[in-house]
């Protein structure tokens, strides 16, 4: 794995901040009841003393621009929302979320569209050619909960309209669901995917699971390592233009429409969302392998 720049792994490290705070405070628990109560009262101290030190630096800023770039740092604009001193409404926020993410669900002939938000409910309309696929669904599902989570915690539940204007309520915590039945899932760094030139397809083992990853021009897609055609490996397959050749099968899939099969309409690879965050490429990765047998 190459060494990534110190400030990308500080990106990192505290993204998952909260998590190690709220795992520290669990442990007191072992201290009793006290030990807890006195650990969670020095949280709260803490955080209101360095919001109180935010609030007045920002009172300090006149500059739109600068506030821009402010709210435009994941970690800051995280620290702004805690404390109510975010710029953006959380009707922009979850607009310019969806914007960050909309080139991924394209490359995945995917799109989706903000309706309205209805005070902590967003509701959206996804479009595209791969609703009718089940795991590119869930492929969209945690490329937009992923965005929305992070612009806008508050968010409680999202509402996806479908195009014959059927809906169904989706809270937020269970977007995944479909992904969690199979085990959870987490997001993985893997860096050495972006080393891939133009063309080129690699295997990658990641928490245990062969990923097959391919480079199309500028854009990079990651799908388990597995042909619904023969029910084999992909290993040794060739990449031509957009099109995935099973070097088994000899069955194709377009690499740039969710692995959609082009032999046969109802045989699909499995798609692994593939997302920059925090300036490194990461792969959200089940339990249990997207489209592996129950």
């Amino acid at each position: 794995m190459t060494d990534r720049p110190k400030e990308i792994q500080g990106d990192a490290q505290w993204r998952t901040a909260g998590d190690r705070i709220q795992t520290l405070l669990d442990a007191t628990a072992a201290g009793g009841a006290a030990a807890r109560e006195r650990a969670e009262q020095l949280v709260r101290e803490v955080v209101e003393l360095y919001g109180e030190g935010l609030a007045r630096i920002v009172g300090t800023v006149d500059d739109p621009a600068v506030m821009e770039r402010l709210a435009g740092d994941d970690l800051v604009a995280s620290l702004l929302l805690v404390h109510g001193l975010h710029p953006h409404d959380l009707s922009r926020r979850v607009s310019d979320a969806l914007d960050r993410v909309r080139p991924y669900l394209g490359s995945h002939g995917g799109d989706v569209h903000l309706l309205d938000v209805d005070g902590d409910t967003v509701r959206l309309q996804f479009a595209g050619s791969c609703r009718s696929c089940p795991s590119s669904a869930v492929t969209l599902e945690l490329a937009v909960q992923d965005a929305i989570r992070a612009a806008a915690p508050e968010v409680s539940s999202i509402e996806v309209v479908t195009a014959e204007a059927e809906s169904s309520v989706i809270p937020a915590d269970s977007l995944l669901a479909k992904v969690r039945s199979n085990g959870g899932s987490a997001w993985h760094q893997v860096p050495d995917i972006a080393d891939l030139t133009s063309g080129e397809v690699g295997g990658f083992l990641v928490e245990g699971t062969v990923v097959l990853a391919c480079r199309v021009g500028e854009a990079l897609y990651a799908y388990r390592d597995h042909c619904p055609g023969c029910d084999g490996s992909l290993a040794g397959a060739e990449l031509r233009g957009a099109v995935l050749r099973c070097p088994r099968c000899h069955a194709h899939f377009d690499v740039v429409h969710a692995g959609g099969g082009l032999d046969d309409a109802t045989a699909h690879l499995d798609p692994i969302p593939l997302l920059e965050r925090d300036g490194v490429l990461s792969l959200a990765m089940p339990a249990e392998p997207l489209g592996a047998p129950a």
